[in-house]
C-alpha cells in the first residue's frame, strides 16, 4: 500500500462484510461478525460501508475493465490491435465483436451486484441503529454521511450498470428480504429516477469538503455526490439503445434532467473554496494522481482509491497503459494520429494526453510513430511509487479519476445551452475557463467562443474530447449524444485523408527526426513537412508514413449502430437466471 494520507483502503480491505456470489442476484452476504454486530457502533458501521467501496477496487473494477477496457475503441483511444484475431479479451471489446460468452463479462457483472448488494445491507441497516437517532451528535452525522456514501455508491454501481448493459435487473433491498431473486429487467428509466432521487437524498447527508472534522481523501463528499447527480442526470437526457425498438432514442422529457445537471453544477460551483481548477493541467496528473496525494484544489472531486498491488485491490495503470519503460508494459492503449492532431499546437493538454515517447533500458526516450502513440495521463515514468516499478511490473495502485471539477463546468455549459436553446453568457464563461486553464492561461489563445446553439453544442462535444482523453468518459458520452457511429467513421475518413495527405493534414510530415536522451531532440516540426536533408546523427521515425492499411482496420471495425451501444448481459446470468432475457440483437 502507498504511504498516503488516508486510511480508506486499509480499512476497506478489512471490511466487516465479505459478500459471496456463487450466482447472479442471489448474494449470501457473509459477516466477519452478525449482522446485528456488525451495525452496532459507528466504527464497524464504517468499516461496512468502506466494504462497498472495496466492489470498485481492482481488475474487475477500475483498477482495469471499467477503465481501460469497457470504454474503447473511441475516436479517442483505440486498444492496441492484434492482427485482427479474436483474443476473448480487451481487443475483441475494442473491435465490437464481444458475445455473451466473452470471459471479461462475468467478472465484471458479478463485482458490480456486489457492490449493489453490500450497499443495500447498509442502507437497511444504518438507520436502524440506535445512535442514527439517539447518538451523540457526531455519531449521528458519521452515521447520516454514511448512509449517503452508501446511496451514492449504490447508485455509481447502478448508472454503469446501465451504460454497458441498458436494462438490467434491479432490487434495492437486501437479498436477505427478497423471496425469488430470478428478478426479470427493469426499465433504465425507473432505474434512473430511483437513483437521482437517492442521490438527492444523499446530498443532504454528505458534508463538504472542507468541512471541519472531515478529512481530505478518497472518501464521497457532497460535491462528488452533486457532480455524479448532475452526470447520470445528462445520461437520462440522453439517448439510449432501447429493447423495445431497438433503437436509440431520447425521452420526451430529457430537458428536465438537464435541468438538475444544471442546477446541480451550479451549486457546484458556488463553492469555489472546495472545488476548483488546478491552474496547471499537467499537475492534476503528474503530481497529484500519479503522486499520490490528494489534488489540492478539490478539482478531483470522486477518485478510486487503489492499494495492495494485485489484481483484486489494485489498478494497472501505467503498465496497461501508457508509454514503455524500460521495456516494462503493454501500451494496450494509442491514441488515434486523429486526436493528436485534434489539439492546437497551444494546447497544454495534448503533451499531458499522449505520451510520444518510450523509455529505453539507458533511460533514454525514444520516439514513437504516430500510429503508435502512447496513452499519456497515466505514464509508468510519472508514476511515484514506494516500491520500484521494476520490481512491482503490474500493480501500480494509482487511483481512478471519477470526477473532475472541469467535468462540472463544462456539463453546465452543455445544460445551459439546450435549456435556453443557445450559449449564455455564464456557460461561455465556464467553457472558456477550461479552455484558458489548457492553454496556460492565455485567454487569447483560445480563440472565438461560438455563440449559437449547434456551434457551442459542437464546441462542447470536442472540449470534452480534449479534456478527458483516456478517462473512461468519451465513449459513453458520444453514445448519449447518439454520435458514437459518427465520430468512429469520422474518425476512419479522417486517418485515410491524412494518409493521402489531404486537407487539413497535408503539411504533417511524412517523418519526424529525433535524437535519443533524458528528453527527445526532435528536428522538425509536427506541422510541416519533413524537412528534404537531415544531419546523419538523427533517427528517423515514420510519422503518417506508419499509418498503412492495417492501421485504417483498426478502428471498431464490428460497430454497428442500434446494437453495439449495449453490450450483451454475460451468458452465465442468463443460464443462472430464467427470468433474463438477450437483447439489443445479441
Amino acid at each position: 500500500m502507498k504511504k498516503l494520507k488516508y486510511n480508506l483502503l486499509s480499512l476497506a480491505i478489512a471490511s466487516v462484510f465479505l459478500v459471496s456470489c456463487d450466482d447472479f442476484l442471489t448474494e449470501n452476504p457473509k459477516a466477519l461478525t452478525s449482522t446485528s454486530e456488525a451495525f452496532s457502533n459507528v466504527t464497524y458501521a464504517t468499516k461496512s460501508v468502506l466494504g462497498v467501496y472495496r466492489s470498485m477496487l481492482g481488475g474487475q473494477g477500475y483498477g482495469s475493465r471499467l477503465s481501460l477496457i469497457f470504454p474503447y475503441d473511441n475516436d479517442e483511444m483505440w486498444s492496441t490491435p492484434k492482427n485482427g484475431v479474436p483474443d476473448n479479451g480487451s481487443r475483441d471489446i475494442a473491435r465490437y465483436d464481444v458475445r455473451p460468452t466473452h470471459s471479461f463479462l462475468d467478472g465484471v457483472f458479478r463485482n458490480i451486484y456486489t457492490g449493489i448488494e453490500r450497499a443495500n445491507l447498509c442502507i437497511k441497516y444504518i438507520p436502524k441503529m440506535s445512535k442514527y437517532e439517539n447518538g451523540s451528535d457526531s455519531e449521528k452525522k458519521q452515521l447520516r454521511r454514511l448512509l449517503g456514501e452508501a446511496l451514492t455508491l449504490r447508485a455509481q454501481f447502478y448508472f454503469e450498470a446501465i451504460r454497458i448493459w441498458g436494462d438490467i435487473p434491479a432490487q434495492f433491498e437486501p437479498s436477505e428480504d427478497i423471496s425469488d431473486l430470478n428478478l426479470p429487467k427493469t426499465d433504465r428509466d425507473v432505474i434512473y429516477d430511483r437513483i437521482l432521487d437517492d442521490l438527492k437524498q444523499a446530498t443532504e447527508l454528505v458534508p463538504w469538503r472542507k468541512t471541519e472534522g472531515i478529512s481530505d481523501d478518497e472518501r464521497i463528499t457532497q460535491g462528488a455526490v452533486r457532480g455524479l447527480r448532475a452526470r447520470i442526470a445528462l445520461f437520462r437526457g440522453g439517448y439510449s439503445l432501447r429493447r423495445e425498438t431497438n433503437r436509440m432514442e431520447r425521452r420526451n422529457d430529457y430537458k428536465s434532467f438537464y435541468q438538475i445537471a444544471r442546477d446541480e453544477c451550479l451549486e457546484i460551483m458556488r463553492h469555489r473554496d472546495i472545488h476548483n481548477l488546478n491552474p496547471s493541467f499537467e499537475a492534476v496528473f503528474k503530481d497529484a494522481i500519479d503522486g499520490y496525494t490528494i489534488e489540492p484544489n478539490g478539482e478531483v472531486m470522486f477518485e478510486v482509491a487503489m492499494a495492495g498491488g494485485n489484481f483484486d485491490l489494485s489498478s494497472s495503470f501505467g503498465y496497461t497503459n501508457g508509454p514503455k519503460v524500460y521495456k516494462i508494459g503493454n501500451q494496450a492503449i494509442m491514441p488515434l494520429p486523429t486526436y493528436f492532431y485534434s489539439f492546437d499546437p497551444m494546447d497544454e493538454r495534448r503533451d499531458v494526453t499522449i505520451a510520444p515517447y518510450q523509455i529505453n533500458t539507458s533511460s533514454e526516450k525514444e520516439l514513437l510513430e504516430l500510429a503508435g502513440l502512447a496513452d499519456g495521463k497515466f505514464r509508468r515514468d510519472w508514476i511515484k511509487a514506494d516500491i520500484p516499478l521494476s520490481t512491482r511490473l503490474q500493480y501500480s495502485d494509482v487511483n481512478w479519476p471519477i470526477l473532475r471539477f472541469s467535468d462540472v463546468l463544462l456539463m453546465f455549459a452543455e445544460a445551459e445551452n439546450e435549456l435556453e436553446g443557445k450559449p449564455t453568457q455564464a456557460a461561455v464563461d465556464a467553457f472558456e475557463e477550461v479552455r484558458i486553464r489548457a492553454f496556460g492561461g492565455n485567454a487569447i489563445a483560445i480563440g472565438e467562443t461560438p455563440t449559437t446553439y449547434n456551434e457551442f453544442f459542437n464546441a462542447i462535444v470536442k472540449e470534452r474530447s480534449l479534456e478527458f482523453g483516456s478517462e473512461g468518459i468519451r465513449k459513453y458520452d458520444l453514445i448519449r449524444w447518439n454520435l458514437l457511429g459518427t465520430k468512429l467513421q469520422e474518425a476512419r475518413d479522417n486517418l485515410l485523408k491524412m494518409r493521402n495527405k489531404e486537407r487539413p493534414y497535408e503539411a504533417v510530415p511524412d517523418f519526424l527526426y529525433y535524437k535519443k536522451g533524458v528528453e527527445l531532440e526532435i528536428l522538425n516540426s509536427f506541422y510541416d513537412p519533413s524537412p528534404e536533408e537531415v544531419p546523419e546523427d538523427y533517427i528517423a521515425v515514420a510519422w503518417t508514413k506508419s499509418i498503412s492499411e492495417r492501421v485504417l482496420s483498426w478502428v471498431a471495425p464490428n460497430f454497428q449502430e442500434n446494437h453495439s451501444e449495449l453490450m450483451p448481459i454475460p451468458q452465465t446470468a442468463i443460464e443462472a437466471n430464467e427470468n433474463l432475457t438477450q437483447d439489443y440483437g445479441y
